[in-house]
């Protein structure tokens, strides 16, 4: 089932890079909120909500999707321009699980009622979703999750627990793995549902991380009813629509976006300093902008594969190590630039430039884990691509 266009986009594919970037760069100047550029912390559905809507209402608000689905259809080239100019801009990541994530999701594995009921939703802000993977003792080895589904009538009983849900308390609603059969082997007895965040019997719980941000969330599922209709892709096949969706998290967390933002807020206070005459520093800088240069390459290849529908392979883990290690070492060295004002909290004036040093450094720390962890990447990459043995 396909959704009718929403809204009449030019066909920004045929553009050229030049003209595609003006276009960018004229929307951002035009509508993007002065008070949101650069913020100093992950926005919250309240910071960003008009900001959201006022993306929906132009149409570009899910630019990975198809045309026919209401999304911008773009290439991946013109992808990468699309993120350049959103950092250059300063501009916040809207609550995006539902376009990058769930949205796909039911696109490639949903039934024609689950595409025309949430796809429209998505976009017009009225269903903001949150992850439900990770569990106390199942984050890299997500397939020993314990949350279950129990058939009872038309829907599932649902008790169980996640953890690290980003947003959470913004959502509406959560996608779950939950184990729908306790006998089989752990990945074989998996289902993905799609549930009302405010159904009876969730309690959501905010996180304070180590920046003082309320970014994440533990999220407990007791007695809660789901109905049998939100099971995407089949009872006991949520392996296999698990794994689709990390593909693409790991695309999503793979983009130069993070990095780049560093890469820029580092330049920004090294020329203010003065430390493009210090070769030292030039060696350093050097070293890392060409790092993100072969990280936008690599990116824009899986993009776009993942663009023309076809599956992700293992080899993908490579993009999610690549940009996570890359954008520590941007913090690190953005810290060390910093000098003595590397360990002081919040937004600070150096040498006239506005720059919040302490806050990218701490939130790289988790890059490394959340997604799949570097050394669980490594691993698949160790099997499945170079073929090593266990």
């Amino acid at each position: 089932m396909k959704s009718e266009p929403i809204i009449a986009l030019p066909d920004f594919n045929a553009m050229n890079d030049d003209e595609f970037r003006a276009e960018v760069r004229a929307f951002l100047e035009k509508h993007y909120p002065q008070r949101l550029r650069n913020i100093l912390r992950r926005a919250r559905w309240s910071d960003v909500k008009d900001w959201y809507l006022t993306l929906s209402g132009h149409g570009w608000l899910a630019p990975n999707w198809p045309r026919e689905h209401g999304g911008m259809g773009l290439d991946a080239g013109k992808m990468m321009i699309l993120l350049e100019e959103q950092e250059r801009h300063g501009v916040a990541r809207v609550p995006d699980h539902g376009i990058v994530q769930v949205g796909p999701i039911i696109m490639k594995y949903g039934t024609d009622e689950q595409k025309k009921y949430y796809l429209p939703k998505i976009l017009a802000g009225q269903h903001i979703w949150a992850q439900g993977y990770s569990e106390p003792n199942a984050g890299s080895d997500l397939a020993s999750l314990r949350t279950e589904a129990v058939p009872d009538g038309a829907d599932f009983i649902v008790n169980g627990q996640k953890i690290w849900t980003t947003l959470a308390h913004d959502a509406t609603h959560i996608y779950l793995l939950v184990r729908t059969d306790k006998q089989a082997k752990k990945q074989a007895g998996i289902s993905f549902l799609l549930v009302d965040a405010k159904a009876p019997g969730i309690t959501i719980r905010p996180i304070r991380n180590l920046a003082g941000h309320e970014e994440f969330c533990e999220v407990f599922f007791e007695n809660v009813r789901v109905p049998q209709a939100n099971l995407v892709g089949g009872l006991n096949q949520g392996w296999t629509v698990a794994k689709a969706l990390l593909s693409f998290e790991r695309v999503n967390i793979g983009s130069p976006r993070r990095p780049q933002y560093a890469l820029q807020r580092l330049e920004q206070l090294a020329r203010a300093k003065g430390l493009f005459d210090d070769p030292g520093f030039v060696d350093k800088f050097t070293v890392l902008r060409l790092d993100i240069a072969d990280l936008a390459s690599l990116y824009t290849r899986y993009a776009e594969v993942v663009k023309r529908g076809e599956e992700l392979g293992q080899e993908v883990s490579m993009l999610k190590i690549w940009a996570m290690e890359a954008w520590q070492r941007l913090t690190e060295l953005l810290l060390e630039t910093a000098q003595e004002y590397g360990c002081v909290p919040g937004g600070l004036a150096i040498d006239g430039v506005e720059v919040d040093v302490l806050s990218p450094f701490y939130y790289a720390r988790a890059g490394t884990i959340y997604g799949g962890s570097s050394e669980i990447q490594r691993n698949i990459l160790a099997k499945y691509v170079l073929k090593l043995p266990s």
